[in-house]
């Protein structure tokens, strides 16, 4: 069984499983677990609207380099 796993930032597509069905993507902005499983919150592309998603198999996950936070200056620092 393959686990899908994603990180906040990474996009998804849903490709459409029946005619007349359009494709949908969106960015995935809020996970409800640490290790990345599902579910995730999506900010979909076509509503801009987000939503708890369960992705099914005519889910795809695009990862991104995820560049860590670069730290903070210290208040004093010269």
């Amino acid at each position: 069984m393959n686990t899908v796993t994603a990180a906040v930032g990474d996009r998804i597509v849903v490709e459409a499983t029946r005619p007349g069905a359009a494709r949908r993507d969106g960015e995935i902005v809020a996970l409800h677990h640490a290790d990345g499983s599902p579910p995730y919150d999506v900010r979909w592309s076509d509503t801009g609207r987000v939503s708890e998603y369960f992705p099914g198999p005519d889910a795809r996950i695009h990862h991104y380099d995820h560049p860590a936070t670069p730290p903070r200056p210290h208040l004093f620092a010269d």
